[in-house]
C-alpha cells in the first residue's frame, strides 16, 4: 500500500506521539509499504526529501513551521495553509489511505482533503486535553471555555475518520466518553522486543530511572521529594532522562531537597546511553497522570525493569501491582516512597520475579501485532483489538482491573 501519516509532531521531536509515528512510519517500510509522513519542517528548511528513521528511509512532506516559543521545542505547521498543502500532497502522493496522528493542523486538513478525495481515513488520538492549555498563553478565567471549543473541534475532525484508534483500552474509553464517538479501537503504540533486553546481574547500586519529557504533567517533583524521604542508607541514585520547561525548576528543588549531589539530569541522550541506563537502573519510575499508554515505562519493562508508577489513566494497563511493580495514589509522595523502598530493600530473588513479570507483561505489546493490526485498517478490514490486559500471573485476573 501507499501510505500516508500526518503528524503534528514527529523526529527529531522527542515525544511518545512523534516516537510512535516514527516507529510506525519506519515499521510499514520494513514491510514493503511506500510511506510518506507529512509534519512540520524541524528548521527552516521545508520541502519534500527522504529521510531515516529507525534505520528506514522515509519520504518525508516536511511543511513551512513555526517555532511556538512558550513550548521548549514545538514547531507547528501554518493553520491558514494547512488545506492547500494537505491538497498538494495528498494529489503528489495519491495514497491509498491516510492515518493522521493528531487533530490540530495536519490532521485537520489532511482529513477534510482526504474525505473530499474519497481516500480512506485512520486516525490516532495522543492527546490528554487537559494538557492542551499549558503553553497557550490563554488565561486560566478562559480555559475551561475553550478547551470546550478544542474538543467540539477534535470530535468534528475525528468523525471524518473510517477508524479511530487510541493506545489502550482506558484510552479509548475515555476517548469515547469525552467525544460521544463510539467504535474506537484500542492498538497498543508497540514496541520491538529484540532492541531490548534484560540485566540480571547482581545490583550493584540503587538507581532510579525516570524517562520523558520535563513538563509539570510528568509530575517528577513528586519523584524528587520521595527519594528525599528514602533511607539515606540505601543511597539511591536518580537519572533523569529527557528534557522541558521544568528543568531549571527540577534541579533547584533537588538542591532544597539535599539530594542534587544523587540526581543527574541528562537531556536527551543517544540511543546508547539510554540502553546503558536501562541496563545499570534498579528500578523505572512513571508518577505521570496523563499517559495514555507510555512508551518509556514499556521501554523499561522490555528491559526487564520493574516500575514504580502512579495509579492513573493507562499505567494501571502496565503495572500490575505487586506483579511487576507497584502503583501509588497521585500526590501520595509518602506512599511513592514507601513503593520505591519495597523494590530496592528487595531480595535478588524477588527483584528477579519482578522482572521477569515485566518482561511477560510487557511481550503482548510486541509491534508486529500493532503493524498487522492497521494493516487490516487501512484495507478497511474488521479487526479485533489485539489484546494486551495480560493477566495477572498471581490470579488469573485482568490486568485492566478498572474495567
Amino acid at each position: 500500500m501507499r501510505i500516508l501519516i500526518g503528524a503534528d509532531t514527529f523526529a527529531p521531536d522527542v515525544n511518545g506521539a512523534a516516537k510512535f509515528a516514527e516507529r510506525l512510519a519506519a515499521g510499514l517500510v520494513q514491510r514493503g509499504h511506500e510511506v510518506h509522513v507529512m509534519a512540520p519542517a524541524a528548521r527552516r528548511k521545508h520541502g519534500t526529501w527522504t529521510e531515516m528513521h529507525e534505520g528506514e528511509p522515509i519520504i518525508m512532506h516536511r511543511l513551512h513551521s513555526w517555532r511556538w516559543y512558550p513550548h521548549p521545542w514545538l514547531r507547528f505547521a501554518l493553520p491558514w495553509r494547512v488545506r492547500e498543502n494537505s491538497a498538494r500532497v495528498l494529489d503528489q502522493v495519491r495514497p491509498d489511505v491516510v492515518h493522521f496522528q493528531s487533530h490540530f493542523v495536519v490532521g485537520r486538513g489532511l482529513a477534510i482533503e482526504a474525505n473530499n478525495r474519497g481516500i480512506r481515513v485512520v486516525a490516532t488520538n495522543h492527546t490528554m486535553p487537559d494538557n492542551m492549555m499549558q503553553f497557550t498563553l490563554i488565561p486560566k478565567a478562559v480555559q475551561p471555555r475553550m478547551l470546550r471549543v478544542f474538543m467540539k473541534a477534535l470530535t468534528n475532525t475525528f468523525l471524518r475518520a473510517e477508524s479511530i484508534t487510541t493506545p489502550t483500552r482506558r484510552a479509548a474509553e475515555f476517548f469515547e466518553e469525552m467525544t460521544g464517538i463510539t467504535g474506537v479501537h484500542a492498538v497498543s503504540c508497540g514496541i520491538e522486543m529484540a532492541n531490548y533486553s534484560p540485566n540480571f546481574d547482581p545490583r550493584g547500586e540503587n538507581v532510579v530511572l525516570f524517562i520523558g519529557r520535563i513538563e509539570v504533567e510528568k509530575n517528577i517533583d513528586w519523584l524528587l521529594r520521595a527519594v528525599a524521604r528514602l533511607d539515606p542508607a540505601l543511597d539511591v541514585k536518580v537519572e533523569i532522562i529527557g528534557d522541558g520547561d521544568q528543568r531549571s525548576n527540577l534541579e533547584a528543588l533537588a538542591h532544597e531537597l539535599g539530594i542534587r549531589s544523587n540526581v543527574h539530569f541528562a537531556g536527551h541522550v543517544p540511543e546508547e546511553y539510554l540502553k546503558l541506563q536501562l541496563h545499570r537502573a534498579t528500578l523505572f519510575a512513571m508518577p505521570s497522570t496523563a499517559e495514555l499508554q507510555s512508551i518509556a515505562t514499556m521501554e523499561a519493562m522490555a528491559s526487564g525493569l520493574p516500575v514504580v508508577a502512579a495509579h492513573a489513566m493507562a499505567l494501571p494497563h502496565l503495572v500490575h501491582d505487586g506483579q511487576n511493580g507497584y502503583l501509588f495514589d497521585p500526590a501520595d509522595v509518602d506512599q511513592f516512597a514507601a513503593r520505591l523502598t519495597d523494590v530496592l530493600t528487595a531480595s535478588p530473588e524477588e527483584l528477579e520475579r519482578l522482572k521477569r513479570e515485566s518482561l511477560r507483561i510487557v511481550a503482548a505489546h510486541d509491534i508486529q501485532r500493532t503493524l498487522l493490526t492497521f494493516e487490516s485498517l487501512y484495507r478497511g478490514e474488521p479487526v479485533t483489538d489485539p489484546v494486551t490486559d495480560v493477566a495477572s500471573a498471581a490470579n488469573g485476573d485482568s490486568a485492566d482491573s478498572g474495567r
